[in-house]
């Protein structure tokens, strides 16, 4: 396992930004969202910054790959909550888009490193070092 944590990850810190403006969207959803879709955002949101965190601190590469493409489960879960948001006229048109922005980025990087992490798991090699570009 490499001695990098996954703090140091840029995408990682990405996921990390993608949660924060999940919850401020959200913010601005009429209260009774509260336990509906403004929950599933949240949820969704915060699950890819964990599980990328959680598949960085397992002890085997294949685990490591197996969390995040359940990360990248969870931006494609994200993604039509936050345009299902859109349709709904639900919050600030404009936050929204801000997160899909952001979203599209988390999500390329995500498939970046599943496909990276997948080529180290089946060469036997070791998890490929965090610190370089994901």
């Amino acid at each position: 396992m490499s001695p990098s944590h996954f703090r140091e990850l840029e995408v990682w810190n990405l996921a990390m930004s993608l949660a924060k403006v999940s919850y401020q969207v959200t913010a601005s959803f009429p209260k009774d969202e509260r336990f509906g879709l403004s929950s599933q955002i949240q949820r969704a949101a915060v699950s890819i910054p964990s599980n990328i965190a959680e598949g960085n601190a397992r002890s085997s590469t294949r685990d490591y790959a197996r969390f995040v493409s359940i990360a990248c489960g969870s931006t494609a879960e994200l993604q039509t909550q936050l345009l299902l948001a859109i349709e709904l006229n639900l919050g600030n048109a404009e936050s929204i888009q801000n997160a899909l922005d952001i979203w599209e980025c988390a999500s390329k990087m995500l498939r970046r490193l599943h496909q990276a992490l997948s080529i180290k798991s089946e060469s036997g090699s070791p998890v490929p070092d965090p610190r370089s570009r994901s």
